[in-house]
């Protein structure tokens, strides 16, 4: 039976009959392998197929005649050689068809991502296993060898690999839909608990519900301590890069941010009887402006800074910092309130000197004193200006040659006795050229002012309803009132218990190139100690210092990282018909060369702000510079020194170190300063001042 079993498989010819497809060519197929085939197998063969159409035609096999075929293959099994290999194939053909049903599984559930098969083409599954049997069994190998198993391998890795991949993508995408509706659910679980549904409705409508937040932040991104010029150029500076930032200005100063210079200038030549209230006044040019830099609709109240949609610039007036944790990143008010802060500008600024004579006096003289400084200042000398018979103010520097100027004006129509006394030997006199200041000298006196240079101030005591004043000299002046214009002490109180740096020789906080005390604090203004690259350390007490090292440090506490390489300038006006300004290092002390030219209409503080359109000059040109400074001879006259008690109309005045020109007065020169500001860059030295002095024009009628 072995033997007749062998003799029944198929040859090469029927294999290849096999293969082929379509009606006609398996019945060649057929026909060939029965050619081949002796006589007495050819009835054998008829007569199986009668019986594989019977069994086909009641419809058991459900594939007629290769079921048929197929059935008697196995039967024919049977022992030995022969029965094994028989054995094999029909596990083979159970592992084929357990592969189906998985492929057939994977199929349907595709099904939905799939276009819809056409016809015999979606049938991607063959298998000579899977396939209802023909009269001749076919494969690529010997049936259970390589070939086979191959087949196998690659229909059950296909399978699983694509169930893997299909189980992955719905898993990913399943979890990633449970992972954005737990994000939202905790956001609004927290906001929830952040904000009462009052609060959050006032959010959304951007106005503050009073009753349910506290009046002072915990927190605040920038902290600026102090509210003067400084941090108020900080404070936009920040708001300008970033335009989301919540800015909280701590300030003593009762008043909002304000220019302080018009205190001391055109404020007293306001013809508005109401300007203490409205603190608006004139420029030179004519144009009104109001001291303050924003209406109070430009801040953000304190309360809502945290809530507000787009941030903003809030200010908490007439509160004080005592107490700076640095480790901690926490500051502590006067009233024990902590606020805490990612970084945070210290921007106090400082307060007036006073004279030793005048601390020794009692509570009487002290009453009788104003240490100019703030609007409240302003106000209270203002009254008193229309209510005493003499005012003497003590400093003939800046502040104190501008009010003795401004109170001059009013000494002719009230008949108010207006006195300025000073140690040194003229107006200006640590600033500007002997001869300089003795021309100004004239001028302030011409103003109604009693000038008494060379007065150095012994003590002060209450005399009868007056004051009296005695000086070293034996000299004795009585007055009904002080005022102090001698300087300006940096507010540092804060350094002790920050741990901060105090410049033992300028005073002020040490910071770097950048304006940075720590890696998280930065100083401007009056308070900063910084160094010049060209002029060594400095500490300036200017406006224009302020406006440009406040914006530096905003910009640098927004990622900037820039340094303060910025020569600042400062000017001074007595009176809208004479006026100067000046850069890098004015001291009387060094060298000068002045050179001087008539002036003409053109040349006053008043034609000056006409032309920049600003009262505030520095506000035109604070970080101008020129490109390019090229001196070479030219034709046009040559200015000359004039000699003394000549008029010096318009001039410029170098000042000399090392024979390098370190700064610059342009008297009654204005519009001019990135010219200055480029020489003193360039540090070189000149053999000829006067040709240097044409590049600032000062020959033009």
């Amino acid at each position: 039976m072995g033997v007749e079993s062998r003799r029944r498989r198929p040859g090469p010819v029927a294999a290849v009959a096999a293969r082929r497809g379509g009606r006609g060519r398996r019945r060649g197929g057929r026909n060939m392998a029965a050619a081949a085939a002796p006589p007495q197998r050819r009835r054998g063969r008829k007569t199986a197929r009668k019986g594989r159409r019977r069994r086909g035609s009641s419809g058991q096999w459900g594939g007629g005649n290769r079921r048929a075929g197929g059935a008697c293959a196995v039967l024919s099994a049977g022992s030995g050689r022969r029965g094994r290999e028989r054995r094999e194939e029909t596990g083979d053909m159970f592992r084929c068809r357990v592969a189906a049903a998985a492929a057939g599984g994977l199929v349907r559930a595709l099904r939905p991502l799939s276009p819809a098969p056409r016809g015999r083409a979606a049938a991607v599954l063959q298998c000579h296993h899977l396939r209802c049997p023909s009269r001749s069994l076919t494969s690529s190998g010997v049936p259970g060898k390589a070939g086979s198993n191959l087949l196998l391998y690659l229909i059950v890795g296909g399978t699983v690999t694509g169930t893997g991949a299909y189980y992955v993508y719905r898993t990913l995408k399943e979890n990633k839909e449970r992972f954005t509706s737990r994000v939202t659910t905790i956001t609004t679980r927290s906001q929830e608990k952040e904000l009462s549904p009052s609060d959050t409705d006032a959010a959304s409508q951007g106005t503050a519900a009073p009753g349910a937040r506290p009046e002072v932040p915990s927190h605040v991104p920038f902290l600026l301590i102090g509210g003067g010029t400084a941090a108020f150029a900080a404070a936009r500076s920040i708001r300008a890069r970033d335009p989301g930032a919540r800015v909280l200005i701590v300030s003593e100063d009762p008043a909002l941010p304000y220019m302080r210079p018009p205190l001391s200038k055109e404020l007293w030549f306001s013809d508005d009887p109401n300007v203490t209230e409205t603190l608006r006044f004139k420029q030179w040019n004519g144009k009104e402006r109001s001291i303050y830099f924003q209406p109070p609709s430009f801040y953000v109240p304190v309360r809502d800074l945290p809530f507000v949609e787009n941030g903003g610039v809030a200010v908490l007036c007439g509160k004080k910092v005592v107490h700076m944790d640095v480790r901690g990143n926490i500051v502590k008010l006067s009233d024990g309130t902590q606020i805490s802060y990612d970084k945070c500008l210290i921007a106090t600024g400082g307060s007036p000197r006073n004279l030793p004579a005048i601390e020794r006096a009692g509570k009487d003289v002290q009453q009788r004193l104003t240490l100019f400084r703030k609007i409240e200042d302003f106000k209270s000398l203002e009254k008193i200006s229309r209510e005493v018979k003499s005012i003497t103010i003590i400093g003939g520097g800046f502040l104190g040659s501008e009010l003795a100027c401004a109170l001059g004006r009013r000494a002719r129509t009230r008949g108010l006795e207006v006195i300025q006394l000073f140690p040194e030997n003229g107006n200006m006199g640590k600033v500007l050229p002997e001869y300089l200041s003795n021309w100004t000298t004239e001028k302030v006196r011409r103003e109604g002012v009693n000038v008494m240079p060379n007065a150095v101030v012994k003590s002060v005591s209450v005399c009868g309803n007056r004051l009296m004043i005695k000086l070293k000299d034996g000299r004795k002046v009585e007055t009904d009132h002080i005022v102090a214009a001698v300087g300006l002490e940096p507010n540092v109180e804060l350094a002790k218990s920050a741990g901060l740096e105090v410049d033992s020789d300028f005073g002020g906080f040490r910071v770097n190139a950048e304006l940075q005390a720590r890696s998280n604090i930065w100083v401007a203004g009056d308070a900063a100690c910084f160094y010049d690259i060209k002029l060594g350390r400095r500490r300036v007490e200017h406006h224009d210092h302020a406006v440009v090292s406040g914006r530096l440090a905003g910009e640098n506490m927004t990622g900037a990282a820039k340094p303060y390489w910025h020569q600042s300038m400062f000017w001074s006006d007595l009176g809208p018909n004479v006026g100067y300004e000046a850069i890098g290092l004015v001291d009387s002390s060094l060298p000068t060369v002045g050179v001087f030219a008539k002036a003409t209409a053109k040349d006053t503080p008043k034609s000056a702000t006409e032309q920049s359109g600003t009262g505030i000059r520095s506000e035109s040109e604070t970080e101008a510079e020129a490109s390019e400074v090229h001196i070479s001879p030219s034709f046009s006259p040559t200015p000359q020194v004039p000699k003394q008690g000549e008029d010096y109309g318009k001039g410029v005045i170098f000042y000399l170190r090392d024979k390098v020109v370190v700064g610059i007065v342009l008297w009654n020169i204005f519009n001019r300063m990135p010219i200055a500001r480029k020489i003193i860059k360039d540090g070189e030295e000149h053999d000829d001042l006067n040709e240097v002095a044409k590049l600032f024009n000062i020959h033009e009628e």
